[in-house]
């Protein structure tokens, strides 16, 4: 076996780099080879390029510039970087980020605005609370950029972990990637980036959609749509697609690509007559939603309303989470319930288990996904109209 074989690609593309940056006498600012031409030079995905590199910037053998590509850093720099035996590890404890006692866990979170996110920091406070620690909240708007300042902000102010509730792009949040590379201990909540090991929770979204497709299905409908407005493609919203599509297959029917409806906003329903989800429901183009979050399930009941339907009389509506009341009682709407209270506070357990352990560094990795359940309340009812053809 070549000696080559035992060690890690991502190292490879490291003593790659380093070996050329030597041998080619590559100084201060100039360019090192791109993503890609790693990519196909190795025969590697992307994430491990950018694993690789981002190792290498955190040694400030290199910079990292977004949009440009990755240069040469300055040969002080890399003279008073610490020993690449000690590396990331030894500059978060003498940063103290690592080892500091300060009782504080950042979460990082794109929005406090509906309830599954009330929900989920209820159960994160709450654990924390019993446990001797207190919680630091920075929003990340559903940008990147912000994102990253979170994290940087968390670690300056001495966070001792980080749940972070990721955004999902193409590009990766270095900043994640470079954590992992550290050992810095962290826990990403319903979503995961991947490619990535890293310890992980969330709700089962598969087995969401499959529960409302059994549902709507044992009610008549054939015609179901499954709906969501997220402004990205997330891991979270293609699982629960997977899941509706598999759960319709699994009953012999076919998948409608019209039924899936993606790609859209709904800003305001002042306009909602000109919106074309709104005329896909006056349409009668399905006579059951599935919608993949709470306020959208709102919006198109105000929708169907509008257009002079009955839910659930004309059309069903089922919706991730309870959109309308956190008292369950006083909810209107069949929902799945995903159990926000619960992840929060395994969450945040899990993560102080780790803080106090040290193990933030190591392949453990431990996924956990919640079973959800589905809620049967007043938006849906057996299928009484014939969609539109």
């Amino acid at each position: 076996m070549n000696t080559t074989d035992r060690i890690p690609l991502y190292q490879q593309i490291q003593d790659y780099i380093k070996a050329l940056i030597e041998s080619e006498g590559l100084k201060s600012g100039e360019r090192i080879p791109t993503d890609k031409e790693l990519m196909e030079r190795f025969n590697v995905s992307k994430i491990t390029v950018v694993n690789a590199l981002s190792g290498l910037a955190n040694d400030k053998v290199i910079t990292r510039v977004p949009g440009r590509g990755s240069f040469v850093s300055d040969v002080a720099e890399r003279e008073s970087a610490p020993d690449s035996v000690h590396g990331p590890a030894a500059r978060l404890e003498e940063r103290g980020h690592a080892g500091a006692k300060t009782g504080i866990i950042g979460l990082v979170i794109p929005s406090i605005d509906d309830y599954f996110a009330a929900r989920l920091i209820e159960g994160i406070q709450r654990s924390l609370l019993d446990q001797g620690y207190r919680a630091v909240i920075l929003l990340s708007s559903n940008h990147t950029q912000l994102e990253i300042e979170a994290i940087r902000t968390l670690r300056e102010i001495g966070a001792e972990g980080m749940l972070i509730f990721p955004m999902d792009e193409e590009r990766y949040n270095e900043d994640i990637l470079a954590m992992k590379l550290e050992g810095y201990p962290f826990i990403l909540i319903d979503r995961y980036l991947p490619g990535v090991e890293t310890h992980y929770m969330a709700a089962d979204g598969r087995m969401g959609t499959a529960l409302a497709v059994d549902h709507l299905w044992q009610l008549g409908h054939r015609e179901i749509a499954i709906c969501s407005d997220s402004p990205l493609q997330t891991v979270t919203v293609q699982e629960r697609i997977d899941g509706y599509m598999k759960a319709l297959k699994d009953k012999g029917a076919l998948i409608n690509p019209a039924h899936i409806i993606t790609d859209f906003r709904v800003d305001s329903l002042k306009d909602a007559d000109s919106h074309p989800l709104f005329r896909y429901i006056r349409n009668r183009m399905a006579t059951a939603y599935i919608t993949l979050n709470g306020r959208l399930g709102v919006q198109i009941y105000q929708m169907a309303r509008k257009a002079g339907f009955d839910v659930p009389d004309d059309l069903s509506i089922v919706s991730f989470d309870d959109p309308t009341s956190i008292v369950e009682e006083f909810s209107i709407f069949t929902h799945i319930k995903q159990f926000e209270h619960d992840i929060g506070y395994k969450a945040a357990s899990k993560l102080v288990e780790i803080v106090r352990s040290g193990s933030g560094r190591g392949g453990n990795y431990s996924k956990t996904l919640i079973k959800p359940e589905l809620v049967v309340r007043q938006t849906t009812g057996p299928c009484r109209t014939a969609p539109k053809e």
